[in-house]
């Protein structure tokens, strides 16, 4: 009686560790997943263990025990079915399977990427939506001491808007203890294009996040749910009415046990009352974009562009390989949200021969044969042009300025904050422009444009304007060390932004006094042309 109570025994004992297991780890039940012949292996181990406990063997018997040889046999089996398998999966044997993996298609520059209007182009990169999200988080004194922004801020269309979407987190298991019960009451949202920042409180609050803890984590309460499901990053966003969502893309693996790796379904998994939708990825809703990675699509274009001639020749000669630059940027094209990255030979020249854009809900690429600077040598053309000032560039979003692919790049101070703009072009990269707002940085690189001959005529797509009034406000500002008054005048409710380099007469003008101003609208503030008939001097752009 007492040896089948230390049998129960030790069967509960092992069958609760293997429960603490799973339930720490969460491996999927899976054969292509490695957690799950790592649990095999630990599984194996732990028989072997408790065998040679249970029938207190000693060395001799060790040797010759049949028992434990099946055992150990199994586990050794585990063990090489693992080996082979991850050998007969990598590309060194498929190559050409995995260079297929991904159908690019070439396309036209100036056919595919229409020109944005400025209220459209994303302006912040992610750090500094952090630094706007952690700003915007300090002012709420109600929330600020219980939660924290995480750090997700994932970009997405929202309602035809470039934005990031974080959700708070608990600020510590403590907070989690006071707080679970009500949930999350709120996420951040950016503007990338306005920097407007706000702080979306919800009705009800977000019960199944990566800060919670227990069976209401995310990535527990989808393993318990699709125990099979191998998922891939989860990213967080919200729908076309605020709802929001954890997008889980799972991996489907195309080639042996462990190769080939896409995405073949998606999982929407309300934040709020953890309720899922799993839908086959063609079937995904429109909404949502990102069932893909983008480190999966540049990984996917790199063994398209390097396993051309097998893999061999992606290691050695290397002929006709491709690959991607370092970083990548987004684009919002047809809402959707489209991953780019310049496209350089793998010997490492410092010039591109064109550039993709991967679409983050279908995997659908484009290829468009555009040669010129890598990203990196046009962030270091920006950087030399305001190099007294120390800013750094942030990593390029690929436009389309008057037909001609451009680099715009956000130039930002030792604090994060963005300073000023670049433009460059991308294929004669001396050209570049640099400006306070984007609309001066695009009229300056017009200028360029049109002093090195690459447009016939300048051309600035906002008519000029003339308005002819009384000063109901003035004041002086300083930017970059240059002097500027911003007036009003009766009648309009612009802010006319006059730099006093260019029209020191300013100077001289009182709230009152008639003015006539030529102006073209821009976003905060107006350019202005001419002050009384006399002519602001040409932008100077920059050419190195």
């Amino acid at each position: 009686m007492k040896k089948i109570r230390t049998k129960l025994l030790l069967i509960l004992l092992v069958i609760a560790a293997l429960g603490i297991y799973y339930y720490a780890a969460l491996p999927p039940v899976n054969i292509h997943s490695t957690e799950f012949w790592v649990f095999l292996f630990v599984l194996g181990i732990l028989a072997a263990l408790i065998f040679i406990k249970k029938k207190n063997l000693n060395r001799y018997e060790l040797k010759e025990s049949k028992g434990l040889k099946v055992i150990l046999g199994v586990v050794a089996l585990i063990v090489i079915v693992y080996l082979v398998g991850a050998l007969l999966s990598s590309p060194i044997v498929n190559a050409k399977k995995y260079q297929q993996l991904m159908t690019v298609e070439t396309r036209e520059f100036t056919t595919d990427i229409e020109e944005l209007s400025f209220d459209q182009i994303p302006l912040l990169d992610k750090d500094s939506a952090e630094l706007l999200g952690d700003r915007k988080m300090g002012s709420m004194v109600d929330m600020v001491s219980q939660f924290e922004v995480d750090s997700l801020y994932s970009q997405i269309n929202y309602q035809d808007r470039p934005v990031r979407v974080s959700p708070l987190k608990y600020a510590s298991l403590i907070k989690w203890f006071t707080n679970q019960g009500e949930g999350i009451p709120a996420y951040i949202k950016i503007d990338m294009a306005t920097q407007d920042t706000e702080l979306v409180k919800l009705d009800e609050g977000m019960k199944y996040t990566t800060s919670d803890h227990f069976n209401r984590n995310i990535y527990r309460h989808l393993r318990f749910k699709y125990p099979t499901y191998i998922f891939n990053d989860l990213s967080f966003e919200v729908d076309e009415e605020g709802i929001p969502y954890w997008i889980c893309p799972v991996k489907k693996f195309n080639i042996g046990l462990f190769g080939g790796e896409t995405i073949g379904r998606v999982v929407l998994c309300n934040a709020i009352t953890g309720e899922t939708q799993d839908y086959a990825i063609e079937d995904a809703p429109q909404w949502i974009d990102r069932a893909y990675s983008a480190d999966l699509l540049v990984q996917l274009y790199d063994y398209y562009g390097t396993l051309k001639h097998g893999f061999f020749n992606s290691v050695l000669g290397q002929k006709d390989c491709l690959h991607t630059t370092d970083g990548y940027n987004y684009l919002a094209i047809n809402d959707d949200v489209w991953v780019y990255t310049g496209v350089t030979s793998i010997t490492g020249d410092q010039s591109n021969v064109g550039f993709v854009l991967m679409n983050q809900r279908t995997m659908e690429t484009r290829f468009y044969e555009v040669e010129g600077a890598t990203e990196a040598s046009a962030m270091s053309s920006a950087e030399g042009q305001v190099q007294n000032l120390h800013y750094t560039a942030t990593f390029p979003l690929l436009l389309n300025i008057s037909g001609e692919p451009t680099y715009f790049i956000a130039l930002k101070d030792d604090a994060g904050l963005v300073k000023k703009y670049a433009m460059v072009n991308v294929q004669k990269y001396q050209i570049v422009a640099i400006g306070d707002t984007v609309s001066e940085c695009e009229e300056n690189y017009s200028t360029l444009m049109y002093e090195n001959g690459i447009k016939e005529t300048p051309e600035d797509t906002r008519d000029i304007e003339t308005i002819t009034a009384r000063i109901t406000k003035i004041a002086q500002g300083v930017v970059d060390g240059n002097s500027h008054y911003y007036i009003m005048v009766e009648g309009s409710d612009a802010i006319f932004d006059i730099p006093v380099v260019d029209f020191i007469d300013i100077i001289r003008y009182d709230v009152g006094d008639e003015i006539t101003i030529e102006y073209k609208e821009g976003e905060k503030s107006n350019t202005v042309l001419s002050v009384n008939g006399t002519e602001r001097e040409p932008s100077e752009g920059s050419e190195q």
